[in-house]
């Protein structure tokens, strides 16, 4: 598997539910692009959001948080090899539109507000994308063009990318999914007891 193919896979699970019998090879994939540099796409501030809004979906509990898997820089990988220019100018207007919003309410950047103040505009964002898939799917008569833009919006964007990011980490998908390998138990060396005798007269087929 090369990078580009790791890449595919990668960007396709972030528009696909991620279930268990597609982590081996989402894995794989991941593992071939540990060794990433430095965010290349997301500017530092921009990162910074996005690692806050990461971390806001997916934050550490008993099990490790966004943060924790390298979610944010996943995100600029995805947007810096494989996205087109729309997608990613969508992304990042995104990005800088959250900075819009929190300066107009609270005088401040994203990263620079408080907790609740940061939840109010992510209550936000989720509201407008619950109403843009309530408007997607009140006709069926769209055409696959219109259904396949669901996530052309930034925060189902960012969202996706970040579930991505998680269940296909090493923590993500033992700790959360409790994928396993080898399912169940394996016992390599058991004693099996001989079957019993024939009885005297019975009929053998």
């Amino acid at each position: 598997m090369n990078r580009r193919e790791a890449l595919r896979l990668l960007a396709a699970a972030s528009v696909l539910p991620v279930a268990a019998p597609n982590l081996l090879a989402l894995r794989k994939a991941r593992a071939l692009l540990a060794a990433t540099e430095a965010p290349r796409t997301l500017s530092p501030h921009q990162f910074a959001t996005v690692k806050t809004i990461a971390e806001m979906i997916l934050p550490k509990t008993e099990t490790p948080g966004a943060a924790d898997v390298g979610a944010t820089e996943f995100i600029d990988l995805i947007l810096t090899e494989w996205y087109g220019d729309d997608e990613r100018s969508v992304f990042l207007k995104g990005v800088d539109e959250v900075d819009v919003r929190s300066q107009a309410l609270f005088g401040k950047t994203f990263v620079e507000s408080p907790t609740p103040q940061q939840s109010e505009i992510l209550i936000e964002l989720g509201e407008k994308m619950v109403e843009e898939t309530q408007a997607r799917g009140e006709g069926m008569h769209h055409s696959r063009r219109a259904q396949q833009s669901s996530h052309r919006s930034f925060y189902p964007m960012l969202r996706n990318l970040t579930l991505t990011a998680y269940y296909t980490s090493e923590a993500g998908a033992t700790q959360e999914l409790q994928f396993d390998m080898i399912p169940g138990r394996f016992d390599g060396c058991v004693q099996i007891a001989p079957a019993p005798a024939p009885k005297e007269g019975s009929s053998q087929q």
